[in-house]
């Protein structure tokens, strides 16, 4: 097998593969904060959600405990920009114009899970909806639209 080297190539074998671990694994934060992905069983829709599994160093409020704001925002920013990559045939990380995040509810110290849809899509222009949960998908921890410019 050759070796990847350009962020390009990985967005191109993770698009032509399904494997959305390869951008994970290609960025620094995403593998800071420990987020994975996965195709949910063909049976849901095959959708692709994120995984942001209980890690120490996410954590903001010890005495919940309860995962940092910055980190469920930065996980959502992320799930938002690699389901960009993976559902529209680019090769180039899109740039974020705008993110604005609702924080309903505390996200305590357990598995926490997010899935991305995009909402409209122009030339230039992507708006994604990104929804947060942990135990329960019905039951937010918090949601957020994300604007990406691509080229």
């Amino acid at each position: 097998m050759s070796e990847i080297t350009g962020i390009a190539e990985i967005i191109q074998r993770a698009q032509s593969t399904s494997s959305p671990e390869l951008i994970i694994d290609a960025v620094p934060y995403a593998r800071l904060l420990g987020m994975r992905a996965l195709y949910e069983p063909d049976d849901a829709g095959g959708a692709l959600i994120f995984h942001l599994p209980p890690k120490k160093s996410n954590v903001g409020n010890p005495t919940l405990p309860a995962l940092h704001g910055g980190a469920i925002g930065g996980f959502m920013e992320m799930a938002a920009t690699i389901h960009v990559l993976m559902a529209m045939d680019i090769v180039r990380v899109p740039r974020v114009v705008d993110f604005s995040i609702d924080y309903v509810r505390a996200g305590r110290y357990e598995d926490t899970w997010a899935s991305c849809s995009v909402v409209r899509q122009g030339n230039k222009l992507v708006n994604v909806a990104i929804h947060t949960w942990q135990q329960e998908r019905d039951a937010s921890i918090a949601t957020a639209r994300a604007h990406f410019l691509i080229d």
